[in-house]
């Protein structure tokens, strides 16, 4: 490495000729005077380019100095034989004389070289986060998804311009208030235009100025932003542990420093919501209001066998049956093939999944590994496979060459796949053609675990028949579930002590008012729609 060097100069001008007279002041004589500049050579580039760093303004020679130290401390980083690196940190100091920025800091500078790592320190946020989901090669393309989904919807938007080292968590905990302030001003978009949508419907046709009312709000609602959905306390959580995996991956690879931001920030509580069944009193309500009193809701044993009885005329009937009464996933029902089906044991095996990926549909592996299990089979659910496999063989014959040979054991009547957003459609007609209360789809999964749990099938056992990698899991899901339970155990253990008297009656409202009749007092009612012998059964 050749040695540097430092100059002292003025932009002092000669008289006579006009020019600068450099070196030749006659007032340089004077430390005071001028100021001072630093020379080094760098390595050359790697087009052959000569290279040398050039800097001035210092004001004393000591300043001057301390540039020039910096400047070959960091050249001196790389072994001598060692070309490659040699040029990595000639251009690390080009780029700071372009942009004008201070020589980048030594200690920090030979850390990232001797692991390995891009000497820029200026990656920003956004950088990083396309690099590490890059790099997430083994994620299922539904996990991949909901990252991206994290990346580009909210970090990048909200943190991608900061500098990755520079990203505190102050600067998180702003990105989850903007949040909150954007969903307050989507609900109140949302209803307004609610509202507006609602008028037009409710004006009528006919008249003039009806129609030209019509034509107001049309124009009205033309203007508004469309429906959006908000980001819920639900969802904030998993944007946060997207940016903190990111962040540990940085860690990790000493990109940033040893702190993560994300593992810091406290958000607002939110709730999940319970599985409710539908009793009288809550169809009632939903009939009268229309709002169901959970987003997930659960049929009782006579409310299921209702729809069973409707639908057993379906070509579908076995899948439905299949979930209804094992509890397998929308995606698992779908992708389940006949390889997986043993008759000798009959049992299934739940290997495999349709995966909805937009509109698009793609086979891949159980949401978790706690997914990929052997399920038992009843007598009749096995009957009705194979009553399946022959009605399925009849139309293989129908369809000829036509014929998907797909091995699954539900499909459509020419043998393709089954496209899991149809058959929730379907599913939501045949709910309502049944005159049933509304649930989901996957609903119905919950219904099986009800079921179970109602006939006394232990906890264990119940997660995992579905699929669940913990029986806490099953535990949080089903809650509201357990506590109806609990309450007909309590109505069991006081049936099995025999009383002389017989029991006392509840008082009714108008009998309390009679000042006639003794008060007396009944026995608890029994949650409606599932009877203390069903529950046993």
């Amino acid at each position: 490495m050749k040695n540097g060097t430092i100059t002292r100069r003025c932009r002092c001008t000669d008289p006579a000729t006009g020019k600068d007279y450099g070196a030749s002041c006659p007032k340089l004589k004077s430390r005071r005077h001028g100021v001072w500049s630093v020379f080094q050579e760098l390595d050359p580039a790697q087009d052959g380019r000569r290279r040398r760093f050039r800097r001035g303004g210092f004001e004393s020679s000591s300043k001057a100095q301390e540039e020039l130290d910096k400047v070959r401390a960091l050249m001196a980083i790389p072994e001598e034989d060692d070309a490659w690196g040699r040029t990595q940190i000639s251009d690390l100091i080009e780029s700071c004389l372009k942009e004008k920025e201070p020589l980048p800091d030594y200690d920090e500078t030979r850390r990232r070289f001797q692991t390995g790592q891009t000497l820029n320190s200026k990656t920003t946020v956004a950088e990083w986060l396309d690099t590490w989901l890059a790099g997430r090669k083994r994620l299922r393309r539904g996990g991949a998804a909901r990252y991206e989904c994290d990346i580009r919807v909210h970090l990048k938007p909200h943190l991608g311009h900061l500098r990755l080292d520079k990203l505190r968590v102050h600067h998180v905990n702003t990105m989850f208030d903007a949040i909150n302030e954007r969903n307050i001003e989507i609900q109140e978009q949302n209803a307004q235009r609610r509202a507006v949508r609602d008028e037009l419907k409710a004006t009528p046709w006919k008249g003039a100025e009806n129609r030209a009312r019509r034509k107001w709000l049309q124009a009205q609602l033309d203007a508004m932003p469309p429906f959006r959905r908000v980001t819920g306390l639900n969802t904030q959580p998993h944007i946060r542990d997207t940016l903190r995996a990111a962040l540990n991956v940085a860690i990790a690879q000493q990109v940033m420093p040893a702190f993560n931001p994300a593992a810091h920030v406290e958000l607002l509580p939110g709730t999940k919501p319970k599985a409710l069944i539908w009793t009288d009193e809550r169809i009632a309500h939903w009939q009268e209001t229309g709002e169901k009193p959970s987003p997930v809701m659960v049929w009782t044993p006579e409310q299921t066998g209702q729809f069973l009885d409707f639908v057993a005329e379906d070509r579908l009937y076995p899948l439905w049956r299949l979930i209804a009464f094992r509890g397998t996933r929308r995606g698992e029902a779908c992708g389940v093939r006949w390889v997986d089906h043993s008759a000798a044991a009959q049992s299934l095996a739940i290997a495999t999944q349709l995966v909805q990926d937009g509109w698009e549909i793609h086979e891949g592996a159980p949401k978790t590994d706690s997914g990929i299990r052997l399920i038992a089979l009843d007598d009749e659910t096995h009957q009705v496979l194979l009553r399946h496999k022959a009605g399925q063989e009849q139309e293989r014959e129908a369809w000829g060459d036509g014929w998907h040979d797909t091995g699954r054991i539900f499909t459509q009547e020419d043998g393709s796949l089954l496209h899991p957003g149809k058959v929730s459609d379907l599913f939501e007609r045949l709910v309502a053609a049944a005159g049933l209360p509304p649930i989901r789809l996957h609903d119905l999964r919950h219904v099986s675990a009800t079921l179970m749990l109602a006939a006394g099938v232990d906890i264990k056992v119940v997660s995992e028949t579905l699929g669940h990698s913990d029986t806490r899991i099953t535990r949080d899901i089903y809650q509201a579930v357990l506590d109806d339970l609990a309450r007909d155990a309590a109505e069991k253990v006081v049936q099995l002590v025999p009383r002389a008297r017989k029991p006392l009656t509840v008082v009714k409202d108008t009998e309390a008012a009679a000042p006639s009749r003794r008060p007396t007092m009944t026995p608890p009612r029994k949650a409606k729609g599932v009877s203390a012998e069903e529950r046993s059964a």
